[in-house]
């Protein structure tokens, strides 16, 4: 018997189907996680207010353990260790005070934009009350000139929005914020990456052995962003964009040409985009722009899926000229005119050099018509302030050896 012919749109429906199974699992799995998380939150502020209010000793922890293990013994999770660490999870994230003496010493920084950022982000997965109506109320509060919000949130609606952010994240890689960071201010920001772009532990890991958060909020980002763009999507560009990108992972410790550099990002493109962070999709290298005879080739291009725009690099062996961003502005007058989508946000421009100077840079983007960004990179780990001069150079070294050689 002949097999019934494949209906014309059968793929196309097939496909759509094959992403709801897939978001659907997703959601299941976010969900348990939620509910395991708020279980942990609940157990740890249980063990916290006995011990306050009815003055229990640690002992009764270790006495938990085993009945909860005897009660539940198909669920994993109720050691006594495990209990001790939800004990930590409750203390670290439940008083207002911490958060917010640790936040406003991050103020002239702007993590106050990340913290308004991951209050806006979060929806409820389950059925607990919207945080829309503390949301509003929070976000209101910025609007007072320099004013905080986090200064000014009651602490219920704080808890609130806090509780929420901490259930968005798998139990490991709670251990591992608690396990490494203690500062109230990095934990937020590690937080609310974790959630947003969906680290896992080992990802997480490296992102604080790198020193995200430093690089994040404490060097100045130098970008025309707020003039060439509108204020919502300039601060989502803003957030987008690094003051330094660490190459490490290059393994590069000599003098090397602009196309090499390109080619060994090339051959390690999937460590490049975790730098770059979440929601990079890479296009093409030497990107082809063509203009009546002439060609031009962008190093590096993408396209981020959040900002719905194509962001162009331009990779720098030396320090930042000025007429590197007319260049660049070029670049973008070109994908804007030949590449971008109609429903596309307007090109976005990084120049990725070995060392700036701030000063130069906004003279050179100040009359620039599209958004550009100016970031170094760093191939090697910098040595740490207080080993400056006491370590002998490269040089005295090699004079070292020659000596001891026979």
């Amino acid at each position: 018997m002949k097999p019934a012919p494949i209906p014309q749109d059968y793929t196309t429906f097939l496909a759509q189907l094959k992403q709801r199974v897939v978001a659907a699992r997703v959601h299941a799995a976010r969900a348990v996680n939620y509910d395991l998380v708020l279980l942990y939150w609940d157990i740890g502020q249980g063990i916290v207010e006995k011990q306050k209010n009815a003055a229990w000793g640690d002992a009764v922890v270790e006495r938990l353990a085993k009945d909860l293990q005897r009660a539940f013994p198909e669920m994993s999770g109720f050691s006594a260790r495990n209990i001790w660490d939800m004990k930590r999870l409750y203390l670290a994230y439940s008083d207002p005070n911490f958060w917010r003496q640790g936040l406003a010493k991050t103020r002239t920084a702007g993590l106050e934009l990340i913290l308004r950022q991951a209050v806006a982000e979060l929806e409820p997965i389950g059925s607990e009350t919207s945080l829309r109506q503390p949301v509003a109320e929070l976000t209101e509060v910025r609007t007072k000139a320099g004013i905080n919000p986090l200064e000014q949130a009651v602490p219920e609606k704080l808890a609130q929005v806090v509780r929420e952010l901490v259930a968005r994240i798998p139990w490991g890689q709670h251990l591992v914020i608690l396990n490494k960071i203690t500062d109230p201010a990095a934990r937020l920001y590690y937080l609310r990456a974790t959630a947003k772009l969906g680290w896992s532990r080992s990802v997480l890991l490296n992102q604080i052995k790198g020193g995200a958060f430093e690089r994040a909020v404490k060097e100045k980002k130098t970008h025309n962003f707020e003039l060439a763009l509108p204020e919502h999507f300039a601060e989502q560009a803003d957030e987008m964009l690094k003051s330094r990108y660490n190459l490490e992972f290059l393994g590069i410790g000599r003098a090397m040409k602009e196309r090499e550099l390109e080619n060994r990002l090339i051959e390690r493109l999937q460590s490049f985009i975790l730098e770059l962070g979440y929601g990079f999709c890479f296009v093409g290298r030497q990107y082809r722009l063509a203009i009546g005879r002439k060609e031009y080739f962008v190093d590096l291009l993408f396209y981020h899926r959040f900002l719905k725009a194509l962001v162009a690099f331009d990779l720098k062996l030396g320090p930042f000229e000025p007429e590197h961003a007319g260049k660049m502005d070029f670049y973008l007058n070109l994908l804007n005119e030949t590449e971008r989508a109609p429903d596309d946000r307007p090109s976005i421009g990084i120049i990725l050099c070995a060392e700036k100077d701030d000063i130069e840079v906004e003279f050179a983007l100040k009359t620039k018509q599209n958004p550009i960004g100016v970031a170094e990179y760093e191939l090697q780990a910098k040595l740490p302030a207080e080993f400056k001069g006491r370590l002998p150079s490269a040089k005295q070294l090699a004079e070292v050896l020659r000596e001891a050689l026979p």
